[in-house]
C-alpha cells in the first residue's frame, strides 16, 4: 500500500487507493466506481484467494458463476466488469490459459462473457518480456459499449463492432536484449496498437504508422485488413465454432509464405544433393574421430 502510493507520488499521479490497505475482493473500498478505462496486471494464477463458502452471492458476480477458488483469474476479470461504466474499456494482463480454461467453471463464465458481447479484442504476447517470469501472457481488451460512437463534433470516433472481436498473434514481435530477457520495441508496440485502432475505425496519423522491427508483416492502408499469421477480425459465431477459446493462434492462421519461383522438382533435387553431402562429411568427421580416440588408447 505504502509503495503504491510512493511509486504514485513520484511520478506526480493523483489516485485513490482507499482510506487503508485492503484486500480488493474482501474489502471493496470503491464500490461505486465506475471507470471508462481500467488498465491493470494482476497476479497470475492466484490460487486459495477465497474460501469454499465465502464471496459466493458477491454482487460482482452477478449474471455469473461464481470464480473457483483455486484461481482467481475470472475474479479479477469479472471485478474490473463490475466497476466499468456504460462505455467503459478495460484493458490488463493475464496468463494464456485464461483464454482456454476450463477448469471448475471458468469455461462457462468465459463463454458468458463472450455471449454478452465484451471481448474487444485478444492479443498474444512473446514470452521472456517479464525478469521475474519468462512464460508468455496475453492482453484481454473488454468493452461495455462495441456500438458506433462519434465525438461531440459529429465526427466518428469508434465504427460498430457489434458481434466481432479481433485477434492479435504477436508472439514473433519483439527482440532479444539479453539472453534471456525480450523486449518489444516502440515500433512493434505502435503497429500493435494501430492495428486495433484501424479495426476499431479510428482515424490514425501518419506519425503513428511505424514498422516493427521484427519480421511481421503489418497493415499498409489506412484501414484495417485482416492478414494472415498475426491479425483476424472473427465473428462470434467464428468464436462459437472454436468452444469459445480466445487464442490468437486459433483465428490467424499461418503467414503467407512467399513463393521463391523455384520448381519442386528442382528444389527437391538440389536439398537432396546438399543432404548427400552433408551424409558424407559426417562420416568422414566420424572417421577422423575414432582415429584421434584410438590414438589417446580409446580405440575399439
Amino acid at each position: 500500500y505504502k509503495l503504491a502510493k510512493m511509486n504514485l507520488a513520484i511520478r506526480g499521479i493523483s489516485a485513490n487507493l482507499g482510506d487503508v490497505p485492503a484486500d480488493t475482493f474482501f474489502k471493496d473500498q470503491h464500490p461505486d466506481l465506475k471507470a471508462d478505462f481500467i488498465i491493470a496486471n494482476p497476479p497470475f494464477n492466484l490460487k486459495e484467494w477465497r474460501g469454499p463458502d465465502e464471496l459466493t452471492n458477491d454482487p460482482r458476480w452477478a449474471g455469473y458463476e461464481t470464480p473457483p477458488t483455486g484461481n482467481a483469474n475470472y475474479g479479477w476479470i469479472l471485478h474490473m466488469i463490475s466497476k466499468l461504466s456504460d462505455n467503459g474499456v478495460a484493458g490488463f494482463v493475464l496468463a494464456n490459459g485464461s483464454m482456454s480454461t476450463n477448469t471448475k467453471g471458468e469455461g462457462e463464465i468465459r463463454k458468458q462473457i463472450i455471449e454478452n458481447d465484451l471481448v474487444d479484442c485478444m492479443i498474444a504476447l512473446p514470452g521472456q518480456l517479464f525478469y521475474t517470469t519468462q512464460i508468455p501472457v496475453c492482453l484481454w481488451f473488454l468493452t461495455k459499449n462495441k456500438k458506433a460512437q462519434t465525438f461531440s463534433d459529429g465526427r466518428k470516433q469508434h465504427r460498430n463492432r457489434e458481434g466481432e472481436t479481433l485477434f492479435i498473434d504477436a508472439r514473433n514481435m519483439g527482440s532479444m536484449i539479453s539472453r534471456i530477457h525480450k523486449e518489444l520495441t516502440a515500433d512493434d508496440i505502435a503497429e500493435i496498437a494501430r492495428t486495433y485502432h484501424l479495426w476499431r475505425g479510428e482515424s490514425v496519423g501518419e506519425s503513428d504508422v511505424r514498422r516493427p522491427t521484427s519480421d511481421v508483416e503489418t497493415q499498409t492502408s489506412d484501414s484495417y485488413t485482416d492478414i494472415p499469421g498475426f491479425c483476424r477480425s472473427a465473428s462470434l459465431d467464428d468464436i462459437k465454432a472454436n468452444d469459445y477459446v480466445l487464442t490468437p493462434g486459433r483465428y490467424v492462421g499461418a503467414a503467407e509464405i512467399e513463393d521463391d519461383g523455384e520448381l519442386f522438382e528442382e528444389k527437391m533435387q538440389q536439398l537432396t544433393q546438399t543432404l548427400f553431402q552433408q551424409m558424407r562429411d559426417a562420416q568422414e568427421l566420424d572417421a577422423v574421430i575414432k582415429q584421434n580416440l584410438k590414438g589417446l588408447g580409446y580405440g575399439e
